[in-house]
């Protein structure tokens, strides 16, 4: 009956919108990486330093996140073929609010909200925290939506359902993060994002330059979970990605 979905492949990828330098706890400068990522041929990438909140990875607070976006839009002036995206990995509180003031958030192309205390809350409670943080006003992505580290740490009780069916309401999208301790979303949750459309991006969440290769991983699980390349997110050209960040912002 010619169903079957025309799988997305790693060629179709025009960027990664997660990654870490050595201003938080990665371990690549941002120079470092823009030559990476410019030699794997991507069009964009966001820099998605750690908030303050976990100090064990050395956080950005307002003052660092805004010499960081000012070093950025130095360094796209003299860029060519590779665009810059001003981002931070923003921390979930357990109340739902977000970990930097809203005035920085605004400035940001794009705020990956996660989860990284808290595990041991209820079902309940952890899926109305993260429903909370997905309306604010500047949340754009999800990050590692159900905070597995495989063979080390279960899933966080949360409605998955219930999330999916938020981020498609509110619309904003869910990173399908691409680290093999991770593979989250799973599969299943892939082909409930699709079904639901909501765009599923599939992210390194790098912490060094080798890492930027991680997007391989990304794609098997996203095919794992018949997604197509219309559902990914980072297919967009710079263009695309540009209004489709733009729309997550109410």
């Amino acid at each position: 009956r010619r169903r079957l979905p025309r799988l997305v492949e790693r060629e179709a990828l025009k960027g990664d919108l997660h990654i870490h330098t050595t201003a938080s706890d990665g371990k690549a400068s941002l120079e470092e990486i823009v030559r990476a990522a410019r030699a794997l041929g991507h069009r964009y990438i966001a820099i998605c330093d750690h908030s303050p909140h976990v100090g064990v990875t050395r956080g950005l607070d307002e003052r660092r996140l805004r010499a960081q976006m000012e070093q950025i839009d130095a360094l796209n002036e003299g860029l060519r073929g590779l665009h810059v995206f001003k981002g931070a990995e923003v921390d979930i509180l357990e109340d739902g609010s977000l970990d930097l003031p809203d005035p920085v958030l605004s400035d940001l192309d794009l705020v990956v909200g996660a989860v990284h205390t808290g595990f041991g809350l209820s079902r309940d409670r952890q899926t109305r925290r993260i429903l909370k943080a997905m309306d604010h006003p500047c949340f754009t992505i999800l990050a590692h939506p159900t905070g597995r580290l495989l063979l080390e740490r279960p899933p966080y009780e949360v409605d998955m359902e219930r999330i999916i069916r938020h981020a498609a309401e509110r619309g904003c999208y869910l990173e399908l993060n691409a680290q093999p301790t991770r593979l989250d979303l799973n599969d299943l949750h892939c082909r409930m994002a699709r079904d639901a459309g909501v765009p599923v991006c599939i992210n390194t969440d790098a912490h060094s330059v080798d890492d930027l290769r991680l997007l391989d991983y990304g794609i098997r699980q996203a095919r794992r979970g018949w997604l197509e390349a219309e559902d990914v997110l980072n297919t967009r050209d710079l263009r695309g990605i540009r209004a489709a960040l733009r729309r997550t912002r109410l």
